[in-house]
């Protein structure tokens, strides 16, 4: 039915009655929609601020529920002298601790090839003029079948060009050309260098047709039965000690030299004031206080994230004037902190720390934790934390770690009981997600029902307009007949 205009007929403010019963019926009904979206929306919002707290907060504490993670090592280097890393070094969470005596005698180098002196005057210069067609050099490393390559080497192709044809070759392992122009009678040398390193790993240079012109430029013929030129640079390996005993690597890189340990050399060890032995470097193998340290403090700042937040999120306002929490009274989230800090408050009986308080951190009055400077006879919490990792790793990662009291292996549990796919976090929000979807089909039936009451006083007051307009027309026919006479 078509919603007509009103009161057209009849001269009375039809439309504005029904527009004003219409606000009438809507506003409270509107209102209540209204509360209740935004209540839900609310609830949305903090469970899912609540989820990404307890998701970060599950993070940190994961990086403590295992002892590998806690008992991780950390190389200590110090060289002879300041301006000098002589090398770097990695250790695993089984490596041993210890300290070592490490010199760099050696590092490992790839070999270096050149032209002979007045062979070629520049690098315009052509490398095959014979005539007899085109042909190919092949780049190897001696001894090795995966590092090789091709290149064509075509009638009247130039020094400048043979370069750019090596270095540009896309299967090209680490070979690089370039001219070197000496400036004296020694002409023009083609350098070539290998990036492959360790002891007889030489670069081999072979002239694939046997061409004469081509002997210049290769290290071997084709059956490698000749020798044309040779390195003057022989690729070499790595030298160090380790404790006085010589250990060697084909690359700078020493794995497992020292077991589950690597090192990696950058640059010799100086030579002491006699100019003959090299000064050692010490390497130390110790836990890694700072990367420890470092967890604590994240478990720490993370877990009062949450505590402020679920106090937030759950108080009830104290005056008319200040709202109450998104949720206030909620029993899921004071169960969260009522669990989180039953566990952070306990004894762990196989560590000798006793408890977070035995390393330094103290659960406060209003439910947070916090490494403390104050002193109560047993030193500052920053005192115990310090002492702990300096003295007592093993008893750290038994305090969290333990099997049944461990404390990140207790609120791993409880975070992920929460947070995951089936956790009551998220099983709340798609409860709440499922409320919003319902109230917007209460809207639509809203709308529906508002649009329908519409039309029912539309129709009602339509009767009465043309009754009224009839009557008019009525009341002024009589009031012209009465005017005749």
């Amino acid at each position: 039915m078509t919603i007509q205009s009103l009161g057209v007929g009849s001269g009375l403010a039809l439309d504005d009655l029904v527009t004003q019963l219409l606000n009438a019926e809507r506003a409270p009904k509107e209102a209540r929609l209204k509360d209740k979206e935004e209540k839900i929306q609310s609830e949305i919002s903090a469970l899912g601020q609540i989820k990404s707290k307890l998701s970060d907060f599950k993070d940190s504490v994961d990086k403590l529920r295992k002892d590998s993670d806690i008992n991780g090592r950390e190389p200590t280097i110090t060289n002879p002298t300041e301006d000098k890393e002589v090398f770097t070094a990695e250790a695993s969470g089984s490596a041993l601790r210890g300290t070592y005596k490490v010199a760099i005698t050696q590092l490992a180098s790839g070999s270096r090839i050149e032209t002979a002196d007045a062979v070629y005057t520049s690098g315009t210069d052509k490398v095959l003029t014979d005539g007899a067609g085109d042909t190919t050099m092949t780049f190897k490393i001696n001894g090795s079948t995966d590092e090789t390559f091709t290149i064509d080497v075509k009638q009247n192709m130039t020094l400048a060009q043979l370069r750019e044809a090596i270095n540009k070759n896309e299967n090209n392992f680490g070979v690089n050309a370039n001219i070197i122009d000496t400036g004296t009678a020694a002409g023009a040398k083609l350098v070539f260098t290998s990036d492959v390193t360790g002891f007889g790993k030489d670069l081999v240079i072979v002239n694939d047709g046997d061409r004469g012109e081509l002997e210049k430029l290769a290290t071997t013929n084709s059956a490698e039965s000749l020798t044309y030129l040779s390195p003057v640079k022989p690729a070499q390996d790595a030298l160090a000690t380790v404790d006085g005993i010589l250990v060697r690597s084909d690359t700078n890189t020493f794995e497992n030299t020292i077991q589950n340990v690597s090192f990696e050399a950058t640059e010799e060890s100086p030579f002491d004031t006699n100019g003959t032995t090299r000064l050692e470097s010490t390497l130390e193998i110790g836990f890694d206080r700072k990367g420890l340290e470092s967890k604590v403090r994240d478990f720490v700042d993370n877990y009062n994230k949450i505590i402020k937040d679920i106090k937030t999120l759950t108080r009830y306002g104290s005056s008319e004037l200040e709202d109450d929490g998104a949720l206030a009274g909620d029993s899921m989230l004071r169960g969260i902190s009522s669990s989180l800090a039953g566990v952070v408050g306990s004894s762990v009986d196989k560590s000798t720390l006793g408890s977070l308080f035995g390393m330094g951190i103290e659960l406060t009055s209003d439910g947070k934790l916090e490494i403390g400077d104050l002193d109560y006879g047993l030193g500052s919490g920053q005192d115990r934390l310090e002492k702990a990792l300096e003295e007592n790793f093993d008893d750290i990662a038994k305090l969290f770690t333990d099997e049944d009291q461990g404390i990140a292996t207790r609120l791993y549990e409880i975070t992920k009981e929460y947070t995951s796919y089936s956790g009551l976090l998220t099983l709340r929000e798609r409860s709440a997600k499922d409320d919003k979807d319902q109230l917007q089909d209460e809207r639509e039936s809203f709308e529906t029902r508002m649009f329908n009451y519409e039309q029912i006083l539309r129709d009602r007051y339509l009767n009465l307009d043309q009754t009224v307009a009839r009557l008019n027309q009525t009341g002024s026919a009589l009031l012209a007949s009465l005017g005749q006479y």
